[in-house]
């Protein structure tokens, strides 16, 4: 199985994974508004690989939760708070969360909570539908700027965009970039390959 722990963002995911049949492990960025990431979870699906992810509790997880549903991916939604307690350093940076989430994982130490399918919160969502045509209308504008953020596009990125002002969002544009052969390949650096070794040397112990 292929345990991947997830640092989600509405426009990206940073990714930490473990395949503990062969031990490979590494971290990459996954862009959302380029399908990017969705081509790499079907790519996993088509070479067989089971996969279990594990990501905090978000509102803007939708629609990669419904990706991985229909995948038959395994989905851990974990308690946010609880999380944030199991950090070791006070800064958050993506690395580290998606690191800290494989780690948990791994160890069995992940909080997760129950959250119903997406099957039942859509059957839910389309009971409590307004009836009158003005909510109607309310709730799809509500609804068209929910989906922006769920496909990657946050409103505020959408100002950046308009404006063309935002250097730091030009900067991580270019760096998504590349290649994912290209970032995976050393990704990690130091830190990250000592992170491997630990979770290899987990994955062994627990053999």
């Amino acid at each position: 199985m292929m345990i991947i722990g997830v640092d989600y963002h509405p426009s990206f995911q940073q990714i930490a994974f473990l395949d503990q049949e062969t031990g490979e492990c590494g971290e990459q960025p996954l862009n959302h508004r380029d399908g990017e990431a969705e081509k790499f979870y079907r790519e996993l699906k088509q070479r067989g690989v089971s996969v279990r992810v594990g990501l905090e509790a978000t509102g803007y997880s939708r629609w990669f939760e419904r990706l991985l549903a229909e995948l038959g991916f395994e989905v851990w939604i974990g308690d946010a708070a609880e999380i944030k307690r199991q950090r070791v350093r006070k800064q958050k940076t993506d690395r580290e969360d998606a690191r800290l989430m494989r780690k948990l994982l791994l160890e069995n130490r992940f909080p997760r909570i129950w959250v119903p399918s997406s099957e039942n919160r859509d059957l839910r969502q389309t009971a409590l539908a307004p009836a009158s045509a003005g909510a109607d209308a309310d709730t799809d504008h509500e609804s068209a700027a929910s989906g922006g953020i769920e496909r990657g596009l946050s409103l505020e990125e959408k100002t950046v965009q308009r404006t063309g002002t935002s250097t730091a969002r030009e900067t991580r544009i270019s760096s998504l970039g590349q290649s994912a052969s290209e970032r995976i390949v050393g990704a990690a650096g130091p830190a990250g390959s000592k992170d491997c070794r630990v979770n290899g040397s987990s994955r062994a112990r627990s053999q």
